[in-house]
């Protein structure tokens, strides 16, 4: 098994790209609640990294979430979208419009790539390797306090000098309960396994 965090995610992102399967026409918003993205077309071409490395380059402290940070934990399922959780703060969407805008991404819903769009509870977006939603605290969560998940979250940082803050196992599992879709429930219990110890299924 892969050690490090943002290795793992190489790793898995490369085995995505290497599935070969047609267009499905489906988009993000199209996920099934049991398979996910990866029966999407957001799976084709996955490569969260350049828009990790823009939020990096641009000093935003996004907060990757969902089964990105789940396969960055040790999780085996793969993916096709990039969740990321913010402050919500406006002093910090600038910074944020502008990482989104030059890793080519651009915001669904017919919204600007302006600062003002990213201060919504969630707001989904495209890119050229990656698609998924950019929330802040707002999001209700249940009675999950996500302001925690921010505080708490854990770094990695690769050989190149690339930073990456994703949220911890126990955020992760408690998001996911809280959510409770089949694929989350799912994913839940191999994050369980994962904190017990287990190997990755």
């Amino acid at each position: 098994m892969i050690d490090d965090p943002l290795d793992r995610l190489r790793e898995a992102a490369r085995r995505t790209r290497e599935t070969h399967r047609t267009s499905t026409g489906l988009s993000h918003e199209d996920a099934d609640d049991d398979i996910g993205t990866i029966g999407t077309d957001g799976a084709l071409g996955f490569d969260p990294f350049p828009l990790l490395r823009a939020l990096d380059a641009h000093g935003v402290r996004a907060v990757v979430i969902g089964q990105v940070a789940g396969i960055m934990h040790g999780s085996a399922e793969l993916t096709g979208d990039l969740d990321l959780l913010w402050d919500g703060s406006p002093a910090d969407a600038p910074a944020l419009a502008a990482a989104f805008a030059s890793a080519g991404a651009h915001l669904g819903g017919g919204l600007p790539l302006e600062p003002e769009s990213f201060l919504r509870p969630k707001v989904a977006f495209t890119g050229p390797g990656a698609g998924g939603d950019c929330c802040t605290p707002a999001l209700p969560w249940g009675e999950l306090y996500v302001p925690g998940v921010l505080d708490r979250a854990l770094t990695a940082t690769g050989p190149d000098g690339l930073t990456v803050h994703y949220a911890r196992l126990d955020d992760l599992i408690a998001m996911r309960r809280a959510l409770g879709r089949p694929k989350d429930l799912r994913r839940a219990a191999e994050l369980e396994h994962l904190r017990s110890g287990g190997a990755a299924r």
